[in-house]
């Protein structure tokens, strides 16, 4: 009897030890694969209506949507007196915009701000850059369209002429950019008071804006 006890005890023990260790080895499995990145989700994006002038050059093709959320950033500044657009002698000037784009699920995608280009002897530009490879693209004005008379121009930018650059563990994601378009945009224009006379110069304005940011590559035909 206590031989036929203690043979049922070892094997109750062995048994209870293989059904902790599968159900471990279970919650392990199921642990890893919820831990597991849900892929991207793919977007599908198809180049905007424009107005005449800011349509991007044939052979080139859109590869990324960024939804851009920040401020346009001015400073009250001296400026021409003869000029239309400068009937005080001093402006707000847009010294720098300050954004972030996300993408449709509104995971963040790319910082944009001005900053000093390096392909161009450090002449300001502005700035994209993307936000975990951290390559780095720099942008000149083509074309601005005003298409609402209380929001900032939509815009054509040049990027195949003004320079990329990878970043510093080899991230390329925008280097292949070629255009960028601003479009549908929300805001931003510069206040119409707080920069009436000398008196004002250097005061900021920070105004918030909204806009999508369609970036081109070139197509894989050239067409």
């Amino acid at each position: 009897m206590n031989k036929f006890k203690s043979y049922r005890s070892g094997g109750m023990n062995q048994t209870t030890r293989r059904i902790l260790l599968l159900a471990c080895a279970t919650a392990l499995a199921v642990g890893f694969m919820v831990s597991l990145p849900l892929p991207a989700h793919a977007q599908k994006i198809t180049p905007p209506p424009v107005p005449d002038g800011i349509e991007v050059d044939p052979g080139n093709e859109v590869f990324l949507l960024g939804r851009g959320v920040g401020t346009q950033n001015y400073v009250c500044s001296p400026c021409d007196p003869t000029k239309p657009n400068c009937p005080l002698s001093v402006a707000f000037t847009l010294f720098t915009p300050q954004a972030t784009l996300f993408d449709d699920q509104e995971e963040q995608l790319i910082t944009h701000f001005s900053s000093p280009n390096p392909l161009e002897n450090g002449i300001i530009r502005v700035t994209w850059q993307d936000s975990r490879d951290t390559s780095t693209v720099w942008a000149s004005v083509v074309k601005a369209v005003m298409v609402r008379e209380d929001s900032i121009p939509w815009v054509k930018l040049n990027v195949k002429d003004t320079g990329t650059q990878a970043g510093p563990t080899g991230g390329d994601r925008l280097t292949k950019t070629t255009f960028i378009q601003r479009v549908n945009t929300v805001g931003g224009m510069a206040p119409s008071e707080g920069c009436q006379s000398s008196l004002d110069l250097g005061h900021q304005a920070f105004i918030h804006y909204t806009a999508d940011y369609f970036f081109y590559k070139k197509s894989k035909d050239g067409n």
